[in-house]
């Protein structure tokens, strides 16, 4: 896992920080992460800074002055791995509903496979979320299948967050551009790198709901995925 980097936001994440990073680097020697914290109250970037002392050179934090969304904080921690070089570049989130273990399944579906991006997905072989209410699972379901519907894209889970990009795909998507900040992130970084034409490759995983800390999820930002998805139909048209 050459030239990789696995950016991962936080905001008060004090409970999960340290297994997170430990987990990620016992997977392989050669990577690299990339913490972006909004200045969390409850010092999850403190024990970062101490956590760097065992891991030199491979562990990396941006402290943000506010909590500015997610979109926000990948948004920099593109453009931070863009500058350092690295050609994969992964989302990942703090709370372990993302397996580190499936770290090398998508970097070898880039890296050997030849996708441009590879999205870990929960649909792409029927559902598989364990510890979630059904009413969440069902948002979360329907809510890809809507965006599949507007957008046209052919994948299964257009929400996903656990994703491994090769480096020129963000090259070629103006970052400053990027609309949204929440839920609807997801959904814009895939449908512009649908729009360009690159190779989408969805691996299996199973997604396992956090059993420590509070989710981020609101009203608010699924408010945004559903509207905002319209709109950034409407506007690709108009582009075309």
């Amino acid at each position: 896992m050459q030239e990789t980097v696995v950016i991962i936001p936080t905001y008060n994440e004090i409970e999960n920080i340290e297994a997170i990073i430990r987990a990620v680097f016992s997977e392989s020697d050669a990577i690299h992460i990339l913490v972006v914290d909004d200045n969390s109250p409850d010092l999850t970037a403190l024990k970062v800074k101490e956590l760097q002392n065992d891991f030199p050179n491979r562990l990396f934090l941006e402290v943000r002055q506010e909590k500015s969304g997610l979109g926000t904080a990948y948004i920099h921690g593109f453009k931070w791995s863009l500058e350092k070089k690295y050609n994969y570049i992964f989302e990942m989130d703090a709370d372990f509903s993302h397996n580190p273990k499936d770290l090398i399944k998508l970097y070898n579906a880039c890296h050997i496979g030849g996708a441009d991006m590879a999205i870990g997905s929960r649909y792409k072989t029927g559902v598989n979320v364990v510890n979630w209410p059904m009413a969440r699972v069902l948002m979360s379901y329907g809510a890809s299948k809507y965006v599949r519907l507007i957008t046209g894209m052919k994948i299964h889970d257009t929400t996903a967050g656990f994703v491994c990009y090769k480096r020129k795909v963000l090259e070629s998507i103006d970052l400053n551009a990027v609309k949204f900040i929440g839920y609807a992130f997801q959904i814009e970084m895939k449908f512009k790198t649908y729009l360009k034409k690159f190779k989408i490759v969805e691996v299996p995983v199973i997604f396992t709901d956090r059993t420590r800390g509070e989710s981020k999820l609101n009203t608010g930002i699924i408010s945004e995925a559903i509207f905002g998805v319209i709109s950034m139909k409407f506007k690709s048209l108009f582009k075309k």
